[in-house]
């Protein structure tokens, strides 16, 4: 196993990040993948080769309006789930201690393991998302100072007790008494990752929009196009992965349509398509990625269309003012 030094110096390795993006993409399967992973790609261009995957936050303001500040920490407990995630899956360890304190109760995380990757592609671009994920915590919290919120409880655990598990059933993917481990393999690591960092996109498109600081929204706008890299990479590589098991697709329309039905009515939610048509940008009639306001996030996340304060993902909820989901029965 890595130990933590080991990890730190690897996010501080110059170009490490950007580079396994571009192996990623030179060695994911199929020429057609290939062909549509690089049309969406290309709508954020990188060619910064010298890039780290850790650069330090440009000092910024304290955010003007409490709106501002309600909207990051709404943002940085779903960074907190994403990056427990990831650097679990990747590394085999949590998010560092120090970067888990702050306002509200703080909670530990139940679950997660290092994947055991048979595919050297997924394996890198794990890796390349648990550097971004934890760089988009530290910015966070950097930017909200003494306002950030801790780290509340999550579980991403692969047992039965897990919100994965949950998940899983809840959209026919598993039976009512099987479990689903998402370190189990890639594939399952790339469900568990569709799972998360797809909800994650529409989070960031649907709060956009309500932050009143500049500054502050120009920085969201950049997580996002982070988290739409992230998420087409995942979304075309499960596509590829299903032109030889095709159950991937049906297994990946059930998660879609559960996740619209646990978010009200309209459609804020699409599969990867199938053998013959790719999906691999989930965007609405005029090209535009959907979104979700905070509360159809936290209905998703807490897997409950009822108004509630924790569960799933969150079983003690989230910190900060944004913690409860919209009423959708």
């Amino acid at each position: 196993m890595t130990d933590q030094t080991t990890i730190l110096d690897m996010m501080e390795s110059a170009g490490h990040a950007r580079a396994a993006r571009r192996r990623f993409i030179r060695l994911c399967g199929g020429a057609a993948a290939m062909a549509g992973g690089l049309t969406l790609l290309s709508a954020c261009d990188d060619d910064d080769e010298q890039s780290t995957p850790f650069p330090t936050p440009t000092p910024t303001p304290t955010p003007s309006a409490n709106v501002d500040v309600d909207i990051l920490n709404f943002a940085l407990s779903l960074e907190y789930l994403e990056g427990a995630y990831y650097n679990q899956a990747a590394f085999g360890q949590p998010v560092r201690a120090d970067l888990t304190t702050g306002a509200g109760t703080q909670g530990a995380v139940t679950g997660g393991r290092q994947v055991n990757f048979t595919d050297p592609v997924v394996a890198d671009y794990a890796r390349e998302i648990a550097f971004d994920e934890t760089a988009h915590i530290r910015f966070l919290r950097t930017s909200l100072g003494s306002a950030a919120v801790a780290q509340p409880a999550i579980n991403i655990a692969g047992d039965a007790t897990g919100a994965f598990t949950a998940a899983a059933r809840a959209a026919g993917v598993i039976g009512a008494t099987e479990t689903f481990d998402p370190y189990a393999n890639d594939e399952n690591f790339l469900v568990g990752a569709y799972l998360l960092t797809d909800v994650g996109v529409t989070a960031y498109r649907g709060s956009a929009r309500l932050i009143t600081n500049k500054t502050f929204l120009e920085a969201s706008a950049g997580i996002l196009a982070t988290e739409c890299y992230h998420d087409a990479a995942i979304r075309s590589t499960l596509w590829s992965k299903g032109l030889t098991r095709s159950a991937i697709y049906g297994n990946i329309t059930k998660i879609s349509d559960t996740r619209d039905t646990l978010d009200g009515a309209g459609d804020t939610d699409q599969d990867i398509g199938n053998t013959t048509t790719a999906n691999f940008v989930p965007a609405d009639t005029n090209g535009l990625a959907l979104g979700r306001t905070a509360p159809q996030v936290l209905n998703v996340v807490y897997q409950n269309r009822a108004a509630v304060t924790s569960g799933g993902f969150f079983p003690a909820g989230v910190n900060g003012n944004i913690r409860t989901s919209a009423a959708n029965t």
